[in-house]
Order: C-alpha cells, then structure tokens, then sequence
C-alpha cells in the first residue's frame, strides 16, 4: 500500500544507476548457497552485489509464476541483504511493515524453495507470520503497525536484561498513518535501543546531492560525532544558553543538507536520507547504526519495481500482479465481465453527475476501489487522505455535517481499523455517510489478514446504521443508490473480483428498506441467502427442491418473510460468506426466538477461525460453502428424524 502526501520535503540522493535495469535469469550461483541469515553474513562484501542481482531476479521469477506482490519487493532487495549482514538475526528484531515487500526476506531466511507456492493453499504466506519462521518476528498485512511492536521488542530485552536490537522497517506511505506517530511519541520517552528505517520509494530524486548526503550520513552515524555530541551536551548544560545555541547551530547545519528533522522532535536521531540501493552506503551506515544505544532513525530512498524495467515503469500495474511472462510482462485484459469494484466505480461517477452533493473518499486504495475515473473527472470531490482508516470515517462525518454526501470506499478489512470512529463520529450522530465496503468475504491469496468476513457482525450491532448485501452487479448499484437517499449511516458490501456476469441497468431506484425478494419457490426447505451466496444457493435450492430468498438487507432484516417462511417450512437455512459467530445468520435466529417459531434453522458461513490464504473458489468449496457444500449439508439435516413441517 502506499499513499500520497507522506514524503519528506529536501534533496534526495540518486539512486543506484549501475543497478540491473531488466530480467536476466542466471543460475542463482551465489543465492542458492544462503538458507539462513548466517550464510549471507558468511559472504565477502564484494559478493553481496551479485547476490542482489541473484535475489532481484529470483523475485521476478517467482512471481511471476505465481503472482504476488511485485514493485514493493524489488524495490527492498539491497536494504533487505544489509539489514540481515548488519544484524544479527533472529536473535535482533526486524519488524517489517505492512509486509507486502518481505519476498527478499523470506527467500534469505530460509524459504528460497517455499516460493514456489507463495500465497498457495498449504503454501507460504505472502506476509510476515511467526508459525511460519522465527524471522518473522511479528505478524503483519495491514499498515503502520511497525514502529509500536519493535518498540515493544525493545522494552522487552531491557526488561529481561537482553542485549539484542529492535529494527522497524516502515514505508513512507505507513508514515500517513497516525499509528506511526503515536508509537514514535511514546518512543521518546523511553530509555530504549530502537531503530526505525522509513523505506522512501515515492521521493523525487535529486542526484546532485547523492554523495554527500550519504557521506553525511556515515559521519552523523558514526561513533566519534555520537561521541563528540555526547560531550559537547555534558559540557555545555553547565551554560544552559551555549547548549541551546550549540543545538540551534547543529539543527541549522544539518538541515541544508538533510530533510525536516521533524522526527528529532520525538526524540530521534535522524539521518539521511541515503540511497536504498547502494550496499556500499547501507551496510556502513547501518554498521555504525549498531553501534549507537538509542533512538535512531533512518531515512533510505528506494525506487518501486527496482532493477525490472516494465515494474519501474509502472509500479500500481506490477503491485500485485498474476502470472506472467517476465519477458513479455502484463498483457492488457482480453475484458470479461467487470469487477465490482469497477461496476462502484461507474455508479460512483454517475451518482455524482446527478448530485453536487457527493463526494468520495478513499484511504489510499483508489485503483483497487476503482476510483480512478472518478478522482480524474472529480478532483475536487477526490479526497485519498493516506493510510489513515480512522480520520477517513471522522473526516467524512465532518462532511455529512455541513449537507454533503460523503462516500467511503474502503475495504473491509480496513473498515475494521475505523472501528470507533464509525459508532462515535458517523452512527451516533446519524450522519448520512455511505461505506462501499469492499472485499467483503473471502479474498484468496492475500489470506487471513485481507479476509472481509467480520462485518456483518460489527456492523449489524451499530444503531442506526443500515447494512446491504448486493448478490449480483445491478443489486449492488441500486443498493449504493439507495444508500445515499437514505440520509442515515449505510454499508454496501460486496466481494472482491468479477460478479455474476449481470449488467447493471444505467437507471438507478431505491429499493425498499428491509425487504427481501423471492427468488425461488419450493418447500420443506427454505434458504436464506446474503449477499454473493445467492448463486450457489440457487443451484443447492434448485437440486433440493427449496424455497431462495435474496436477503439483501442483513439490517433491517426482512422480519415478515422469516415469520411466514419459518411457518411454512420445515427447515430454514441462512447462508452467509461471513463468520456463524454474530452474522447474518445469528441476526435471523434472533428474529425467530422474538416471534416465537420453532423451525429448524441451520446457519451455514465459516468457523470460528482464520481462514488461510489459497484460491477462493477452492477455500469456500473446502468451507462447505459451495453449491454442493450447501446441498450436502442440507440434505444431512433432513435425514434426521425431527424435522417435520411447523403445525
């Protein structure tokens, strides 16, 4: 992920420009020889370039006969070979942020031939997770969590009297949210060793100044400034005015040569920045890192896609791409039926050429939202505020207070950090804020971290707020329509990737609240499905004889049909893609046990658990939430002896 707006202002250094510009498979000489850290450290300096061409087109190669993350990854392979020559892993702490950039890690760490079936069923992780190595020290996927859980590492080994470092790897996007912030302030009042990276891939480059500022940044972190500083301060607190005009003077000096030292606010020694991609500044700075107690703070300057051509060219195409030809690189859509996030798109645009009064936001996912076309027609009505969940959903009640309609596109998972602001700030006030909750359900290889399946359950609770589950493209554009006539908080949820292949109609109608729509008549048996489960339970339906209702609304449900179907069938079944636990299905059986009907209810969604990362389709089949799943499971209701159609 990443987000405008969270650079640093001031010169950067060039980067690398010997570095490998294209594909270039070899036989991996040196790569293949490092199955842990102590192997890398066992290299001679001068062979560490090699391994980073090595690595650089092992990444290129893996992903793409996979699919994965892309830009990130080659954009952290030198910074990811000098972190693991400089320190002393896993026994010093590298906390990596967001995650999406560790494929170097992992292949130094052990995990070389794993690769092959990255974010695979029964494969590795396409992020950080601690069952999976002891180098992954903290399990992460979402943004800005970095800098809180090594400062916690950090306090540990002083507690427990342990020598070992705590290094956070933090990319500047993260730095938009103010999770960083709030971690670096209670940094600077701690007597801790901890060092923070700000992995910078979205500063201009500025190649005049490239030497000295990595020249500079060898001197500031060396031993004999550090020491020299330390005593300069000693003496100079006996003349409390030479002290403040000694550190006027350093903050003067360095800051021609460097960016803000805003981070010296929190207590940090800042330095930088330095070129990410140039093993010979890294590996002396960081040497000489190691040596310094404290807080340390460096600023590298890395370029998305590094080393393959077409990835640096376009670094959002090459984020996360499927398989492909690294020769050839992505190949244009042969089209297909469109994404939901593209029919929102489409309907986001169109909703506001007919009123003044929307607007969007996003917290820096715009091409995954697909807010592309609207950011580009709409710019003033454009807001991607960072990586920043929680302001996002407060901002947007700021909004809605003074008439306007303000749309949230957010993902579910990321709804989630916004928790608190959506029940203070939005519901509390009955604020007209519309969410467009993508990748709701099962997301695939991305895993557990991504899943959408906690929504229902923390939405549904919340006072006034309405909550949506389209089952095809036209539901899900006549649902955010109506979401945004309501005038009251409203959730749209929809999957991730293609729908039912059902065109929506350019014509846009509310559709009555709370009310649920037959979609097949049967008997004995009725399913009740929310959302994209329509489509298999048609077809369960269908072999079994069954009554389908089309939910659509988890809140308000549609308490009349549950009555009158609960009186006429035997069985009622709820099928939700969404954790049992406080779902859809949960909201129905407490509407049953107000009324006072006894039916038969069986809740089919997922488990009380995570669900891992692997191929949608194939981990909703093993779930039992697919067509045969869901008849499977019905029929084996039936064969019990109790169920019998309601007097």
């Amino acid at each position: 992920m990443s987000a405008g707006g969270a650079t640093l202002s001031g010169d950067t250094p060039a980067l690398n420009p010997e570095a490998p510009r294209d594909y270039n498979p070899r036989m991996y000489e040196l790569l293949k020889r490092i199955d842990d850290p102590a192997a890398l450290r066992a290299l001679d300096r001068r062979e560490l370039k090699q391994l980073a061409d090595e690595l650089r087109a092992y990444v290129i190669e893996s992903v793409a006969r996979t699919g994965g993350h892309l830009s990130s990854n080659l954009g952290t392979v030198e910074l990811t070979i000098a972190l693991h020559h400089v320190f002393d892993t896993p026994e010093d702490r590298i906390v990596w942020d967001v995650g999406h950039q560790t494929y170097p890690h992992k292949i130094l760490t052990g995990r070389r031939e794993s690769m092959s079936r990255l974010r695979m069923q029964d494969g590795i992780s396409g992020f950080p997770r601690r069952a999976e190595s002891v180098y992954d020290t903290f399990g992460t996927a979402h943004s800005s969590t970095s800098i809180s859980a090594a400062l916690g590492m950090a306090v540990a080994a002083r507690l427990k009297g342990e020598q070992r470092r705590s290094v956070a790897v933090i990319g500047d996007g993260a730095m938009s949210a103010g999770m960083a912030f709030e971690a670096m302030n209670n940094a600077g009042t701690m007597d801790v060793d901890l060092l923070v990276v700000l992995n910078d891939n979205e500063m201009s480059i500025s190649p005049p100044v490239g030497a000295l500022t990595n020249y500079l940044a060898r001197l500031l972190s060396g031993r004999l400034y550090d020491t020299a500083k330390r005593a300069s301060e000693h003496l100079l607190k006996r003349v409390p005015a030479m002290l403040e005009l000694a550190r006027r003077a350093e903050e003067h000096v360095k800051g021609m040569v460097t960016p803000s030292t805003l981070f010296e606010e929190f207590g940090f020694n800042y330095l930088g920045p330095i070129d990410g991609h140039d093993l010979d500044a890294l590996i002396p700075t960081l040497a000489n890192i190691k040596k310094l107690g404290g807080l340390q703070f460096l600023h590298v300057v890395t370029r998305k896609g590094q080393g393959y051509k077409l990835a640096e060219d376009d670094p959002i195409a090459y984020h996360g791409p499927g398989k492909f030809d690294p020769a050839e690189g992505l190949k244009a859509s042969a089209g297909g039926r469109p994404s939901y996030s593209q029919v929102f798109g489409e309907w986001l645009c169109d909703m506001a050429e007919q009123d003044e009064r929307v607007v969007a936001i996003t917290p820096a996912m715009r091409e995954g939202s697909g807010m592309v076309a609207y950011s580009e027609r709409f710019p003033k009505r454009y807001f991607d505020v960072g990586i920043a969940e929680q302001h996002a959903v407060t901002f947007a009640g700021g909004l809605a207070c003074e008439g306007l309609r303000p749309v949230v596109a957010i993902y579910s998972t990321f709804l989630q950090r916004g928790y608190d602001q959506l029940i203070h700030d939005v519901a509390l006030q009955n604020l007209p804020v519309v969410f467009a909750l993508d990748r709701g359900g099962i997301v695939g290889a991305d895993g557990a971290t991504h899943n959408g399946v906690f929504d229902y359950a923390f939405l549904r609770t919340v006072p006034n707020m309405t909550v949506m589950a389209p089952s095809d493209e036209d539901e899900c554009r006549q649902m955010l329509y109506t979401a945004v006539q309501l005038g009251t908080p409203a959730t749209v949820r929809y999957p991730r990737g293609a729908g039912t292949g059902i065109a929506p109609r350019k014509t846009m109608q509310a559709l009555p609240l709370g009310k649920a729509q037959i979609r097949r008549r049967g008997s004995k048996v009725a399913i009740l499905a929310f959302g994209a489960m329509l489509g298999p339970a048609l077809k369960a339906g269908e072999a079994l004889g069954a009554t389908v209702a089309d939910m659509r609304f988890v809140k308000p449900l549609d308490t009349g049909l549950i009555d009158e179907l609960a009186a006429t069938h035997a069985l009622i079944v709820t099928v939700e893609e969404h954790q049992v636990m406080g779902g859809a299905g949960s909201a129905v059986c407490e509407v049953l046990a107000a009324s006072g009907r006894r039916p038969r209810v069986l809740v089919l969604g997922l488990p009380d658990r995570f669900i891992d990362h692997g191929d949608t389709a194939t981990l909703l089949a093993s779930l039992g939430l697919d067509a045969g799943g869901i008849e499977r499971s019905i029929r084996a209701v039936l064969q019990e002896p109790d169920v019998a159609i309601p007097e």
